[in-house]
């Protein structure tokens, strides 16, 4: 027999262990405190009931699946952060072999929620492995390759637990088939094949896949850190965007890995298409409660549709029914004996409907209005490429003779393969960039803005949106920075918080705010959806079409480019080719090109 105290001791290796791999955990009673960001531990996980505080997040659950099943089902799940209520007693369900797209609007909790599951903050089983994908890989002297097959440590430590369980007197039992099923599915003998064929997939090709992830960015880190939870396929994968740092050819890649995973996949995107691909099942966050609808994002969506409208109808009747009974009550229970046993009945059916429980009324999702002021024309030629040849060094062009022009109704949408050059070309033209050979041609009233990732690290986190704009933007009243701020959907306290209390999404919007107070002509728009919901992103793509400036867009989202592009231009092989088609086409043909076509 095993004594308590030995197995807490190994419970708190397998922890440290699976914290070192850097978010992989597989203890539950016990924690290492190299996993838990930003503070201590408090309350334990045991019994099946959890109550754990990290920091500013606390996290309540109680098991109620059996403790060796491959599904989870978790009661009186509660979540809080800084204070604030997110969820409220409701129910989490996942259950094995379903790919769960978790939706909400900004700011209500999914990324805090991912993090309580991925700190097994609730009593997840011990035998469940979890994998929340949170940061880049570590930059060192350590090829892509290595850094994604380097996770087969938990090979040899599987291997070792098989060969004390099998020496025992049962022989192992389950624990033991558990570990047998687990070693098949990680298959040691093909790992450098497969974490080659995954980070290709991801657009590493072999010269890449040899050099020092040191050598890499932010973005290309990122997704070898993709690559290494792909190939550790652990029993819960939890993903937060993971197609924000890939391009379009990467996020079909994806999809169809991803749609033919056969654990528990928990994904926030907001990518209908991509949610579309590769979602079994719909979790929407709303109301500080869990919901839980079959089938993918467009079966959510009708399913949601016929639930409320039903809903609504039923609230409707019920409240009609009730503002009669009170009137008749009102009118007729001081009357005859008569009328008032009838009064009296009437109250006695109103208080059993209340005690019963009325239908409450249908909390449509807030939708928020972006709005850019309209700018007037200017004639063209307003942006000219007149033999443009451009390379960051003279030896290596990435383009060579562009010869186009953008105006303000030009609705542009670049695509291409990481690396061909799309953001460069929007440098190009805002002239933070200057041609090698030819030149790039702006109208004298032209007024450009861009949208870039790297606009969010120029935000003061200290300070919160309304300082910020009137420090941007001096001169001008607050109740003016406010109703700027408030135009793209960030009002009451979210407008005077620090900012670093603000989701990603929200400070995305304060960035649109600032680049609106300019007035442009033209948008440059690269990546503008990251961390943006798909309502948002629905307002954005209403915005951009009422508005009478020219676009230009780079980003993955298939859904939103369909929505507002109207020429697709290829960025490839050093030079800008028009797309004869729509994206869904270009789409079909990204399929057909990596194998991926039915």
């Amino acid at each position: 027999m095993v004594s308590d105290a030995s197995k807490k001791k190994a419970a708190a290796k397998k922890a440290a262990a699976a914290a070192k791999r850097g978010g992989k955990t597989s203890a539950t009673t016990s924690k290492a405190a190299a996993d838990v960001p930003n503070g201590a531990v408090v309350g334990k996980l045991a019994d099946g009931v959890g109550s754990m505080r990290i920091s500013d997040r606390t996290c309540t659950g109680v098991l109620a699946s059996h403790p060796l099943s491959r599904d989870i089902h978790i009661e009186s799940l509660s979540l809080t952060f800084h204070g604030h209520d997110l969820i409220v007693d409701s129910e989490l369900e996942l259950n094995y072999g379903r790919r769960y797209g978790l939706l909400g609007l900004n700011g209500c909790g999914k990324s805090t929620l991912l993090a309580a599951i991925g700190c097994r903050e609730l009593p997840i089983p011990e035998h469940m492995d979890i994998y929340h994908l949170t940061q880049e890989i570590e930059a060192s002297d350590m090829s892509a390759l290595e850094a994604v097959i380097n996770c087969d440590e938990e090979r040899l430590r599987l291997e070792k637990e098989a060969e004390i369980l099998a020496a025992e007197d049962g022989g192992g039992g389950e624990a033991l088939d558990r570990i047998y099923e687990r070693l098949e599915a990680i298959d040691a003998s093909t790992a450098e094949k497969r974490a080659a064929e995954i980070l290709y997939g991801l657009g590493f090709n072999k010269q890449m896949q040899a050099k020092k992830t040191s050598d890499f960015s932010g973005g290309w880190r990122m997704r070898i850190a993709l690559a290494r939870a792909l190939f550790m396929n652990p029993t819960i994968l939890l993903l937060d965007e993971p197609t924000n740092h890939l391009d379009l050819e990467a996020c079909v890649w994806l999809e169809e890995t991803l749609k033919k995973l056969d654990r528990i996949l928990v994904v926030v995107s907001h990518s209908q298409d991509f949610l579309n691909g590769v979602c079994t099942n719909i979790i929407h966050m709303q109301s500080k409660m869990l919901k839980f609808y079959t089938g993918n994002y467009d079966q959510y969506v009708q399913t949601r549709a016929e639930l409320e409208e039903n809903q609504m109808k039923l609230y409707k009747w019920e409240q009609e029914q009730i503002a009669s009974m009170k009137e008749y009550i009102a009118r007729f229970g001081h009357g005859s004996a008569k009328l008032a046993r009838q009064a009296q009945s009437k109250e006695k059916t109103l208080a059993k409907m209340e005690r019963g429980g009325l239908t409450e009324k249908v909390v449509k999702d807030k939708v928020l209005v972006f709005r850019f002021v309209d700018v007037g024309k200017l004639p063209p030629p307003v942006l000219q490429f007149v033999g443009v040849t451009f390379g960051y060094t003279p030896e290596n062009h990435i383009y060579k003779n562009l010869d186009f022009g953008v105006d303000l109704d030009s609705r542009v949408a670049l695509v291409g393969p990481n690396g061909a050059g799309k953001s460069t070309l929007l440098k190009l033209m805002t002239g933070d960039l200057i041609p090698l050979d030819g030149m790039v041609r702006r109208h004298n009233h032209l007024r450009i803005a861009q949208f870039h990732q790297h606009l969010a690290e120029k935000l003061d986190l200290e300070m919160s949106a309304l300082q910020y704009m009137m420090r941007e933007y001096p001169g001008n009243e607050e109740e003016r920075m406010r109703a700027a701020i408030g135009k793209f959907g960030l009002s009451g306290k979210a407008q005077v918080m620090p900012m670093k209390n603000l989701s990603d999404g929200q400070r995305s919007r304060v960035i649109f705010a600032w680049l609106a107070w300019r007035q442009p002509h033209m948008l440059l728009l690269d990546e503008p959806t990251n961390h943006l919901d798909i309502e948002t992103i629905d307002s954005l793509a209403e915005a951009l079409n009422e508005w009478d400036g020219g676009l230009v867009l780079v980003s993955h989202d298939f859904r939103l480019i369909n929505q507002v592009a109207e020429e697709i231009w290829v960025c490839e092989n050093q030079a800008v080719t028009k797309w004869e088609g729509d994206i869904m086409d270009f789409k079909e043909h990204l399929r057909s090109k990596a194998g991926l076509s039915e």
